[in-house]
């Protein structure tokens, strides 16, 4: 399948943000040109949009959950603060970095059968990829395709915060996709759902979120800009992403402002 100008977009603000870490670029283009990942990513979002009626949950959304991802573990680096790999001794900041990139990159698969329980099915079909990948980009060390295997897999796992997981690396995938819920991710759906049904607050409320901005914080290191268009994006924030920010173990280095344009923010942490 050809890929969207949003992905490309994406893909290439990933890139950016890679340029100091060579195994994590050699990682991402790898990934990111496996035609079966691409299929994945693609039906995912087929499942959750037309089948299921839920928002985007394909390969522009796990790209965006990447880019955010990075962001975040690179302002933790600038900030002097260590992965839990590298505080635990048994791994360097690059290894979390490639953990994160393939987390972000396959935590949804699992919506290609359903929404319960995805976040088990999305370990399941990823895993194979996850093997092969580490191999492709590791092949002479086993410790470190042990390593980010493992802690891939617990972010991935992790996402929906519906378990406890341990590690800064994971803690940071299950904020960086909370923050993944502005308007466009709301916008196809909307489209294509007009009879009410139970769960449209979620979507009516993404579709109030204008944009997210992650930055280096001033109380903490990772700072969290949330504008809306009304009020009914609070329910987002509210439900979604301080439920995911609460279960991280990335927590204590985030803090979260959000507010309706042309009004003051509210600071939420």
């Amino acid at each position: 399948m050809m890929k969207s100008v949003k992905e490309i977009s994406v893909e290439s603000k990933i890139l950016k943000r890679l340029q100091k870490n060579p195994k994590c670029l050699e990682l991402l283009h790898y990934l990111i040109n496996d035609a079966e990942l691409q299929e994945m990513q693609d039906y995912a979002n087929n499942v959750s949009i037309k089948r299921l009626g839920y928002n985007d949950h394909g390969p522009v959304h796990m790209r965006q959950v990447t880019a955010n991802a990075i962001k975040m573990l690179n302002i933790l680096h600038e900030s002097g603060i260590k992965t839990s790999l590298e505080a635990e001794e048994i791994g360097c900041f690059e290894d979390s970095m490639c953990a994160v990139i393939m987390a972000g990159l396959m935590h949804d698969l699992g919506m290609m059968i359903g929404r319960q329980g995805h976040e088990d099915m999305s370990v399941t079909l990823a895993k194979p990829i996850i093997e092969r990948a580490v191999m492709h980009v590791f092949p002479d060390n086993l410790h470190r395709r042990t390593i980010i295997k493992s802690v891939a897999i617990e972010a991935i796992i992790g996402h929906m915060a519906s378990r406890r997981i341990h590690s800064i690396e994971a803690g940071i995938i299950l904020i960086a996709d909370g923050c993944d819920m502005t308007k466009g991710r709301a916008r196809i759906p909307l489209a294509l759902n007009t009879t009410p049904k139970v769960g449209d607050i979620h979507k009516y409320s993404a579709s109030a979120i204008e944009r997210i901005s992650i930055h280096k914080g001033e109380r903490n290191p990772i700072r969290i800009d949330i504008e809306m268009s009304g009020e009914v994006g609070f329910f987002q924030i509210e439900e979604v992403l301080i439920t995911k920010i609460n279960m991280s173990p990335a927590k204590q280095f985030v803090e979260l402002h959000a507010g309706v344009t042309g009004q003051e923010s509210k600071c939420y942490l």
